[in-house]
């Protein structure tokens, strides 16, 4: 029977996480130099438009449809076949309709959130044909095994909202990526517009009010539980990270406040409705110190990861899915179990190998596509082209006048 509050309440969420991939581009736009915003831009947008074709050919059935060996779907839904109006997710009361979008939202920004890491470093070309093979190949994969009932969820992982499926697979992606291309020759002197950076912070902790609480996929004590969490390990992460950069730098900076709440989002989201909001604190505190001090190892080794996807989204996904494995509580949600602390070691171990064996995967998938992509198109750009600025160079237009 349709539940017409869930039904309301998942497509406000459902626009929630939309928002959250304009957020990103305004987030990575800020970050880097002027002569390189609409190319960083458009690789967000333009995964709007890609992966939604994606998904209503072949990407939803692949995650949610049957199950091939535990991996991957069948193609039975694609076009979205069999699915009409009346079409229900049971234990919600919503429309599929309503689960098929929102779920298409998460594969929209998944890819853009590796884009941080090859920033000004790869023609547009040969990313429109990585993100469609990534897509195909990892992500609707590791949906299928984590939420679309294959491997992962028989065997009894968990991950709330994407700690494996969204943020660990896109920064060991990005890793590869960052390892392939190797470093920029002109890099940039430094984020261009810190303003656009806070407001694309400020889009995506909105926004992932409805990409951690949503994914409940109905209104409940869960869903109140995972959107408060939400907030409190962003807040703790982003002053963790104010804080030691404080000691460490000399000086608190408003980028290190803004990373710091991201790495905290990232790292809540496999954990959000499993967790107390204590747990929650100790996350965003974990969060906050890990991916900051990730980040200077990533420096310390002249890794190129130009925004930090790797330190921030790959760290944070895989810290969060282990701290799930300490600090699952089977009275805040019924559906989940009890972690470490409370006995289960079983469980603990469970999720230790399944993000291990999940990085490793899209590590090696990640690094092998780039090396066929370039072997049918030049994957990285020329040096005169990253020096001249990849807006003019790639596409023919200009953020800002250049004078």
């Amino acid at each position: 029977m349709l539940d017409t509050g869930n039904t309301a309440f998942m497509l406000v969420a459902t626009s929630l996480v939309m928002l959250m991939t304009p957020g990103l581009a305004f987030f990575y736009g800020g970050l880097v130099g002027r002569k390189n915003v609409l190319t960083i831009m458009i690789q967000s947008f333009v995964s709007m438009g890609l992966t939604t074709i994606l998904w209503f050919v072949v990407g939803y059935s692949l995650c949610f449809s049957g199950d091939i060996g535990g991996i991957i779907g069948n193609l039975d839904q694609a076009f979205l076949n069999g699915i009409d109006v009346n079409s229900l997710i049971a234990n919600a009361g919503i429309p599929t309709y309503v689960f098929v979008a929102y779920q298409m939202m998460f594969a929209i920004i998944t890819p853009a959130l590796i884009t941080g890491a090859f920033t000004n470093r790869v023609r547009f070309g040969a990313y429109l044909i990585f993100i469609t093979a990534w897509l195909l190949l990892v992500y609707f994969p590791m949906v299928h095994m984590v939420w679309g009932g294959g491997l992962l969820q028989q065997w009894g992982v968990l991950d709330f909202a994407g700690g494996i499926a969204v943020h660990n697979i896109a920064g060991m992606a990005a890793l590869a990526s960052v390892i392939f291309l190797g470093k920029r020759i002109f890099p940039d002197k430094g984020p261009h517009s810190i303003p656009l950076v806070a407001l694309g912070t400020g889009l995506l902790w909105f926004g992932w009010y409805g990409f951690n609480a949503g994914s409940e996929l109905k209104v409940d004590t869960v869903t109140a539980m995972a959107f408060l969490n939400t907030d409190i390990a962003a807040s703790f992460a982003g002053i963790v990270w104010l804080l030691i950069a404080w000691f460490i730098e000399k000086k608190p900076k408003f980028i290190g406040l803004l990373t710091g709440a991201v790495a905290g989002l990232a790292t809540i989201t496999p954990a959000a409705g499993f967790v107390t909001p204590t747990s929650a604190a100790i996350i965003g505190i974990v969060a906050g110190t890990v991916c900051y001090f990730a980040v200077s190892l990533k420096n310390k080794l002249k890794l190129d990861d130009a925004l930090d996807v790797w330190g921030v989204h790959g760290v944070g996904g895989f810290i969060g899915i282990i701290l799930l494995g300490v600090f699952a509580d089977i009275s805040v949600n019924a559906a989940g179990t009890n972690g470490l602390l409370l006995g289960n070691v079983t469980f603990f171990l469970k999720e230790i190998a399944a993000v291990v064996g999940t990085s490793v995967y899209a590590f090696g998938i990640s690094y092998g596509m780039l090396w066929l992509i370039n072997k049918v198109t030049p994957v990285k750009v020329s040096n005169q082209d990253e020096e001249n600025g990849l807006d003019e160079a790639l596409h023919g237009e200009t953020a800002y006048e250049m004078i």
